[in-house]
């Protein structure tokens, strides 16, 4: 199976409604009027995938004074994205769940692993207009750098 390209800046962000680890709906578009970061990870449980989680909770405050969401997506189950945010002591940060249909948010964005079953490690700013207007990958082993994405996030005031 050929994988859609991933998505780029300038384009329209699909809407979307996922579980967050709380069972509470997280639609895209009920966020107009704020930037949000929509921060994909391979799989709860997992090292890296910790420390990128951790990094947004980290900085919740500075992603509020910057007029931004910051959001988790993996494909993992609600159940286990609420046991993982108990773990890691997330309070603030939602996770969302892209468990089922099965990848289908990383699909629309272009970075479903077909034959892993899970997203591209990638953060991607969509903007209030739910207009994209930065994208990163990142390799699956490496944390993406949170200062980056904040300084973005400053560049874009």
């Amino acid at each position: 199976m050929i994988q859609k390209r991933c998505i780029e800046a300038g384009e329209q962000s699909p809407d979307f409604i996922l579980k967050d680890q709380n069972n509470r709906e997280f639609k895209l578009s009920d966020f107009q009027g704020k930037r949000i970061l929509l921060s994909f990870h391979p799989l709860a449980w997992t090292p890296v995938c910790a420390d990128q989680m951790k990094s947004l909770e980290k900085n919740w405050s500075t992603f509020e004074e910057l007029n931004t969401v910051a959001v988790g997506i993996s494909v993992d189950p609600v159940p286990s994205k609420k046991a993982w945010a108990n773990t890691l002591d997330i309070t603030h940060t939602r996770l969302l769940s892209d468990f089922w249909p099965h990848g289908d948010v990383s699909k629309l964005y272009g970075l479903f692993r077909e034959k892993e079953g899970f997203s591209e490690r990638a953060n991607i700013i969509v903007n209030e207009n739910l207009t994209i207007e930065f994208v990163s990958l990142y390799e699956l082993g490496g944390l993406p750098d949170i200062e980056e994405i904040l300084t973005v996030l400053k560049t874009l005031q």
